[in-house]
């Protein structure tokens, strides 16, 4: 009897002892952190911070609310993101409450009228990660938050032996532009689809929401066009400097769109004409005035070619194109280009436009078009992206059109850093960092207001960018502040800000392998702030 009382005493001490250590573990003190010292871009519309952090901890669970499946996706994709450097299993569950602490929630909740599709609410205490938004696009930016909010060492694809501890705050945010773009050029040089995809991915983590799709030029037609075959076949052998094309199927174009509309990103494809068309001259004998087909090309000479513009085959061909690749594309724009139409009359282009503009809008699209389009009668839901002339955009807001910002002065991706940058072009202007940062659409024109911008889009043209390392270095660390410049409002963005935040994304380019132009511009010093703990 005396045995079996000091075993019940032995049994109940060592129970005691672990409710004592595992009640010691999880009120374990949080680690003071103040989140307005992250270096977030885009700078977010309001951030408080309270002073303490959430633990993610090995045991956390993402969950979504129970009557809102539409959430998988975003929590499948959250948790596919945390996984590899965490090491931690993250399930994904349905729940219908708030959960137990150290967890991560995700809800939808109803909109306000007066704030984007895109607006989210970070809730961040020492309990819980909840996170809140009217729609699921709302739930994808809020992700990419709480990406900048961790480590960078959370975008390694190994296990890292570490603690991941987000400042606790909360965080309001909204987009000032629906239209947030980069424009990819896969013509002068071709890109295949791994490749989208990885551009695809740094829009998105930097909260951008369209890619523009240059699918065709005089070097290369990229996308199968069942109709009329040879546009690839034949049109899509080359690109600049005579080295092999490519072109994307039916099947690896619906792909990439796939892959795009789980960011939440719109793909916007572009077939350039009347100008800019030699792959398609060169396929096709009949699109020519003189029925001749022509030789395919690889410089990067513009303004020489031009689809005959008075031959009804020319409006049945781009009535072929426009039917199936409206088919393939679940957005509501075509790109019709329009551009340095230099070998077109302008009474033909006019003529031109106004039948493809009609074209597009039979297949259920909207067209846009280079500022040179507001030659022609612009529908009031029509878009010219203004690149080159101001009196071309105003002339297009004249006629109720909207506008999208890309200025090529300050706006163009290939522009070169300054004048011994190995990459890239100068014909606009040279772009430093700081030059392509400050600027806002708003001020830009006079007579460009508010109310006529759809949005900004920094285009990226290929003429000497040939592999992902190019584009890369063409593109970063310019991309966040085309980014931010969309994102934040101008009244909450300066230079000298940014410059810092942009400094603590250092590690993250590292992290991700990214291939970045160490602009002088930009405090890149070890003290810099970043998001390491």
């Amino acid at each position: 009897m005396l045995i079996q009382t000091k075993r019940n005493l032995v049994t109940i001490l060592l129970v005691a002892t672990l409710v004592i250590t595992f009640s010691c573990e999880q009120k374990r003190e949080a680690t003071p952190m103040d989140l307005s010292q992250i270096s977030l871009i885009p700078k977010p519309v309001s951030l408080e911070a309270t002073g303490s952090s959430f633990l993610l901890g090995e045991n956390a669970v993402i969950y979504y609310k129970n009557d809102q499946e539409q959430l998988l996706q975003e929590a499948n994709y959250l948790a596919e993101m945390l996984r590899p450097a965490t090491g931690f299993a993250l399930p994904v569950q349905t729940i219908d409450k708030d959960p137990e602490a150290g967890n991560i929630y995700l809800t939808l909740t109803s909109k306000d009228s007066h704030v984007s599709n895109e607006a989210y609410k970070l809730q961040i205490t020492e309990e819980l990660l909840k996170v809140s938004a009217s729609k699921q696009s709302g739930i994808f930016r809020a992700i990419q938050t709480i990406r900048q909010l961790l480590p960078a060492s959370i975008e390694l694809s190994e296990k890292q032996e570490q603690t991941w501890e987000i400042a606790s705050g909360t965080i309001m945010d909204y987009p000032e532009y629906e239209y947030r773009g980069a424009m990819l050029d896969v013509s002068r040089h071709f890109f295949d689809v791994a490749d989208v995809k990885t551009f695809i991915d740094h829009i998105a983590a930097y909260k951008m929401n369209v890619l523009h799709l240059h699918l065709s030029d005089d070097q290369g037609w990229r996308i199968e066009i069942k109709s009329w075959p040879n546009l690839t076949e034949h049109g899509g052998q080359t690109e600049v400097g005579g080295t092999p094309g490519g072109f994307y199927t039916q099947e690896q174009y619906a792909d990439i769109v796939s892959y795009a509309k789980e960011r939440h990103i719109m793909i916007i494809p572009e077939i350039d004409m009347p100008g800019h068309t030699n792959a398609a001259l060169a396929s096709y004998a009949e699109l020519n005035c003189d029925e001749k087909a022509r030789e395919l090309y690889t410089g990067t000479e513009v303004g020489f070619s031009s689809l005959c513009t008075d031959k009804e085959i020319t409006y049945k061909f781009i009535d072929d194109v426009i039917r199936e690749l409206a088919a393939m594309t679940p957005g509501p724009y075509i790109h019709i280009g329009g551009d340095e139409s230099h070998s077109t009359e302008l009474k033909d282009y006019i003529y031109f436009i106004d039948r493809v503009q009609d074209i597009v809008y039979k297949h259920g699209k909207q067209m846009i078009g280079w500022d040179e389009v507001r030659h022609a009668k612009l529908k009031p839901t029509s878009v010219a992206q203004f690149w080159a002339d101001a009196e071309n955009a105003l002339g297009a807001i004249e006629q109720n059109a909207m506008v999208i910002m890309s200025p090529a002065k300050k706006a163009y991706l290939d522009m070169q850093y300054d004048s011994i940058t190995p990459l890239g072009l100068h014909w606009a202007a040279y772009i430093e960092v700081d030059e392509g940062y400050n600027w806002d659409p708003v001020n830009y024109v006079d007579g460009i207001k508010r109310e006529h911008i759809l949005g900004v889009e920094a285009p990226l043209w290929s003429e000497t960018v040939k592999t992902m390392d190019d584009i890369e270095y063409m593109v970063f660390p310019r991309l966040p502040g085309y980014a931010e410049i969309g994102w934040t409002s101008g009244e909450l963005r300066n230079w000298d800000d940014y410059k810092v935040r942009l400094a603590g994304q250092k590690e993250r380019f590292k992290a991700l392998k990214i291939n970045y132009y160490p602009s002088v511009k930009v405090p890149w010093a070890e003290d810099s702030v970043t998001n390491e703990n």
